[in-house]
């Protein structure tokens, strides 16, 4: 990790190893701005207070070595991130004026993605930051995993009876709380459908009448029309001397007929003459069967207007945008399938309501197992605590576990009992802590001091370092407020912890830095700022040194050299399971 422009620091490379690494150095010296940086770098808040007077901006970048199948990588690179070689590049600028950037796998990225990807890379315990597993949740979550496939086995199958059960409620609630709309609906579709059906519509039907009634509105005109025209091409049988078209076309044609064989192109028009005439007395015959027919009725005019107003209204409440019969006719279609689904709601809802109770049922047992399964690991899980606590100077500590129900009469029944459930089950998971005999059980959070905080967490670390996913633990003055063989033990327990992840520590005690696999310290230049060469890894002679003048204010000092190195000779001795 490379620090630049970060409160005391100029430019500085932070080298973590894999194991322990302890980070210790002089009050002031900048210790605490390697564990502010690295809270930047996973997403911590930007205070551009942090940055050096005189610079622009603090900029901390960071190289994160991961397993192929992290989940940290797969989301970093569903965030448009490339990897290096594996490892995961992060950047985070803050600016004076207060702007924040963040940079993933080389691509700019919310600072709410590196929160996203710290919540499964580090776990930071210190004296104002002990918030990871002072959360109900991270307990519950803790126990969890800690308890393995006793919990996790029927807590799937929970959560997958959990699921279905919501779907259902869902659906037959909003059957339920419908049921007025619903039947509204329905009455309204049944008025439709009997309107409709009591007049039988037939597509087109519309048109026809129109037409219909049109003609009969005018049958003495249309008739007296036929008449004339009747007459005018085939005669008028009342005045036979008056002369009509066929007469005068007979003419034309005898006279033709006369002369055609003298002039080929005369007889063409004598045919021609011909096909008119066979023509017209097509059409005059015509015009006789229409005037014939048509018959001004009065009664069926009123009972073609009649039935054109009865479709007229359907057309105005269940036609289309084009107001047709045949839209008529398709609403009343979709309306007699709708109506259909609405009438089988009622079976429905007796089906749904069947299942609903089968799933609340199956849920309750379920709920049951797990939460037995929980009583059973959180035993074994506090007493590994306490065991942990009484080599951390809390000889007297017990930690139990709380895991109660809350009452809720819309919940499930769970031992005779009607409680409130979730998608984690019906459990409210606390971890308590009584300190001193005789003390009353509180919330870790409420039942600890500042220093007894970060020993319980420490001692449920140590215990659930096989459970948890997280990678790194950074302890900020873990130690506070310890010392002598306490301190030793504290030692111990991060060197533990180390077997199985990384661990980082900053500390002011040397029997904790003693147990370290890398040493760093943060040094001051004389001008009061941290340069590239002021963290360093220290070999062992200047470990001597530093935990010298950790023991007695002075690095050259024979009694603290020889005490240094009989620390560093008992961390390094093989350690008791």
């Amino acid at each position: 990790m490379r620090i630049r422009d970060l409160g005391v620091i100029d430019d500085a490379v932070v080298e973590l190893a894999p194991g322990f690494t302890a980070v210790t150095g002089e009050t002031g010296a900048g210790k605490t701005m390697v564990v502010t940086s690295l809270g930047l770098l996973l997403g911590g808040r930007a205070d551009p207070g942090l940055v050096r007077n005189g610079s622009a901006r603090a900029v901390v970048e960071g190289r994160l070595e991961l397993p192929a199948d992290s989940p940290v990588a797969a989301r970093a690179v569903e965030a448009g991130a490339e990897l290096d070689d594996g490892a995961l590049l992060i950047s985070r600028t803050v600016s004076a004026e207060g702007r924040s950037r963040a940079y993933v796998g080389g691509r700019a990225v919310p600072v709410g993605l590196l929160s996203e990807l710290g919540e499964d890379l580090i776990a930071v315990h210190g004296q104002t930051d002990q918030q990871r597993l002072l959360r109900p949740a991270r307990q519950r979550g803790a126990l969890d995993r800690y308890a393995g496939e006793a919990v996790a086995e029927p807590l799937a199958r929970y959560r997958e009876t959990y699921r279905a059960l919501r779907e259902v409620s869902a659906t037959l609630e909003e059957l339920t709380t419908r049921a007025r709309e619903r039947a509204q609906e329905a009455d309204l579709l049944r008025f439709g459908l009997d309107e409709i059906a009591a007049a039988e519509p037939v597509a087109g039907e519309d048109v026809e009448l129109a037409a219909e009634a049109e003609r009969l509105g005018h049958a003495d005109a249309l008739s007296s029309a036929a008449t004339l025209a009747h007459a005018a091409l085939a005669g008028d049988p009342a005045d036979p001397e008056a002369l009509d078209a066929g007469t005068l076309l007979a003419q034309s044609r005898r006279a033709l007929d006369a002369v055609r064989q003298h002039d080929e192109r005369l007889a063409g028009l004598a045919d021609r003459l011909n096909e008119v005439g066979y023509l017209l007395a097509d059409v005059a015959g015509d015009l006789a069967g229409y005037a014939d027919d048509l018959d001004a009725d009065p009664v069926r005019l009123a009972a073609v207007e009649e039935r054109r107003a009865v479709l007229a209204q359907l057309l105005r409440k269940y036609g289309g945008e084009e107001g047709t019969l045949a839209e008529v006719i398709a609403w009343a279609e979709a309306g007699a399938a709708r109506l259909a689904e609405l009438d089988g709601d009622d079976d429905r809802i007796d089906q749904l309501g069947a299942q609903e109770t089968e799933l609340r049922a199956e849920l309750a047992e379920l709920a049951a197992e797990v939460s037995a399964a929980r009583q059973a690991a959180a035993g074994r899980f506090a007493e590994a605590v306490s065991a942990e606590l009484a080599e951390l100077a809390m000889p007297h500590a017990r930690v139990t576990f709380s895991i109660t129900q809350v009452e809720d009469l819309a919940g499930i029944e769970v031992d005779g009992r009607t409680v409130a459930y979730g998608p984690h089950g019906v459990d409210e998971v606390e971890v308590l802590l009584a300190p001193h005999p005789g003390a009353q059980p509180r919330p870790i959070a409420k039942g600890a001091s500042g220093g007894e905080l970060s020993r319980v967490m420490l001692a449920v670390e140590v215990v659930f370092a096989g459970a948890d996913p997280v990678p790194t633990y950074l302890f900020d003055e873990v130690d506070a407020g310890v010392g002598g063989k306490a301190a030793v033990e504290i030692g111990r327990r991060l060197a533990k912890l180390a077997e199985s992840a990384q661990v980082v520590v900053v500390t002011h005690l040397p029997q904790v830095a003693a147990f370290a696999d890398r040493h760093l310290v943060v040094e001051k230049t004389h001008d009061g700022t941290v340069t590239r060469s002021g963290v360093k890894v220290l070999n062992d002679e200047e470990r001597v040194r530093e935990l010298s003048r950790m023991l007695a204010g002075l690095e050259d000092s024979e009694l603290g050299r020889a005490h240094a190195e009989e620390l560093l000779a008992t961390a390094r001795a093989p350690r008791q399971p």
